[in-house]
C-alpha cells in the first residue's frame, strides 16, 4: 500500500458567528472526487470512496477528531503540532464529496487565517493508503484504499504576492515563538520577485514548503 494524495484547488472561504458571538472561519468545497481521471492520472471508484467517507464520518467527523494539517505531510498520520483545521462536514453530492472545515486557533490555523485574509488561493489535499492498478488510460485506486485525512490545506501558487503578504501578516506570531525571522521573509520575497514567469509557480511552491518546514 502506498501513500496517495490528491489536491483540489477551488474552495470557498466562509465566516460564521459562533455561539458566543465569536467569528469563525471555514473553508468549504469539493474535498474528494470519484469516477473521473484526476490530474494525477488516478481514478477512484465511487463505491470505494463512498465506503471510506462513511467510515471517516463515523470514526472521525462525528467524534470531532477529523483534523487536518497546513502543508503536505510526509506520512498518513496527523501531526498534532501542525493541525490547522477540523473537518465538520463530509457529504456525498453526485460523484463528489463536499466538505466543510473550521480553521482553528492553533499556530498553523492562525497562519492559514492570515493567508486566507490576504486573498491567497488555498486548496485541499486528501491523504489515504492503498494500492493502484495501472491501466492504459489511467491508474485505478483499488478496494483496499483507506482514507486517513479528508483534507489538508495546501497552497495554490498562483497568487505569489498575496502569499508573501500572508506570511508577513503572520510574522508577529512566528517572531514571538522565535522560529522565523523577518529577514527570512524578506529572502522569500526576493526569491519570488526574481523569478521569471516560467519559474514563478515552482519557486513559490518551494518557498511555501520551506516556510512550513521551519515551523
Amino acid at each position: 500500500m502506498k501513500l496517495i494524495t490528491e489536491t483540489i484547488e477551488n474552495i470557498q472561504v466562509l465566516e460564521e458567528e459562533g455561539k458566543n458571538g465569536k467569528k469563525l472561519l471555514y473553508i468549504e468545497g469539493v474535498f474528494l472526487q470519484s469516477e473521473l481521471k484526476n490530474r494525477n492520472g488516478r481514478m477512484y471508484p465511487f463505491e470505494t470512496l463512498n465506503r471510506e467517507v462513511q467510515r471517516y464520518n463515523e470514526e472521525y467527523v462525528k467524534t470531532k477528531r477529523a483534523l487536518g494539517e497546513l502543508g503536505h505531510p510526509d506520512g498518513p498520520t496527523v501531526n498534532l503540532d501542525r493541525v490547522s483545521h477540523r473537518i465538520t462536514e463530509l457529504r456525498v453530492e453526485g460523484t463528489n464529496f463536499m466538505g466543510k472545515a473550521q480553521i482553528l486557533d492553533t499556530p498553523m490555523g492562525n497562519i492559514a487565517k492570515s493567508l486566507l485574509s490576504e486573498g491567497v488561493q488555498l486548496g485541499v489535499s486528501s491523504r489515504g493508503m492503498g494500492s493502484i492498478d495501472k491501466r492504459e488510460d489511467c491508474s485505478v485506486v483499488q478496494d483496499d484504499f483507506m482514507l486517513t485525512t479528508a483534507a489538508d490545506i495546501v497552497a495554490d501558487p498562483s497568487a505569489p504576492d498575496a502569499f508573501v503578504n500572508g506570511i508577513m501578516e503572520g510574522k508577529e506570531w512566528v517572531w514571538d515563538n522565535g522560529i522565523l525571522k523577518e529577514t527570512e521573509v524578506a529572502k522569500y520575497k526576493g526569491i519570488i520577485d526574481a523569478s521569471s514567469r516560467q519559474e514563478l509557480e515552482e519557486k513559490t511552491l518551494k518557498v511555501f514548503n520551506d516556510f512550513l518546514s521551519k515551523l
